[in-house]
């Protein structure tokens, strides 16, 4: 079992801020022409700031949502161990999908800047950054408020979001992922499990399109 709810003044502040460094870091890009990779750098990073100061402060503790000191190390390493069981399913699935005759590799493959340091960027915000973020707002924030109304509701629409925001291309693996970062964050208690889930798939999809940039 996972933390307790989260409260609705917690929910709706912590979205309020998410919402606001979102529309600010669109406006800069519009207005100040800025590198959308900075910017979302930039607009991710400080949504992490704001959810786990609002945690503290109006929610009594990043217990709330999820991220309780002792169960880090533990989520950690459950987090691997779900991670190990992911990677060997969707090995299984490339396998049975080549013997069909398809491309599976083509259902994840990420188009990524050919510029190296453009690239780099490119990895360290969508392989870390942006997982870490979402799994503070999707998982911990929404999934931690929803669950009151019970877990199959709360997975199912959390991993709805989850899929929303990836429009307009179809989001096969967010509908999967969410699927999975929810229920692995209600057995494993802690956030971080689906971080280390979610971080390593993100980087597994990045490493294993790098051969397309050739």
């Amino acid at each position: 079992m996972g933390p307790a709810p989260i409260s609705t003044a917690l929910l709706l502040a912590s979205l309020a801020a998410v919402g606001l460094l979102e529309t600010l870091a669109a406006y800069l890009g519009t207005r100040l022409q800025l590198p959308r990779l900075w910017l979302i750098t930039g607009a991710r990073t400080a949504q992490i700031i704001a959810v786990i100061t609002l945690a503290v402060v109006q929610g009594g503790g990043l217990q709330v949502i999820g991220l309780n000191r002792r169960k880090l190390l533990p989520g950690f390493r459950y987090g691997l161990v779900w991670s190990a069981g992911f990677a060997a399913a969707a090995t299984l699935l490339y396998m049975l999908l080549r013997l069909a005759g398809q491309d599976p590799l083509s259902m994840v493959r990420s188009p990524m800047p050919v510029d190296a340091y453009q690239r780099t960027l490119f990895i360290f915000v969508g392989g870390i950054v942006a997982p870490v973020a979402e799994e503070i707002v999707f998982r911990g924030l929404i999934f931690g408020y929803l669950r009151r109304w019970g877990v199959p509701a709360a997975v199912l629409i959390s991993t709805a979001l989850f899929a929303a925001l990836h429009l307009p291309a179809v989001p096969i693996t967010q509908i999967v992922g969410g699927l999975v970062f929810a229920a692995a964050y209600h057995i494993g208690g802690s956030l971080m499990v689906p971080i280390v889930i979610h971080v390593l798939g993100n980087l597994a999809i990045f490493t294993l399109s790098l051969p397309w940039l050739q």
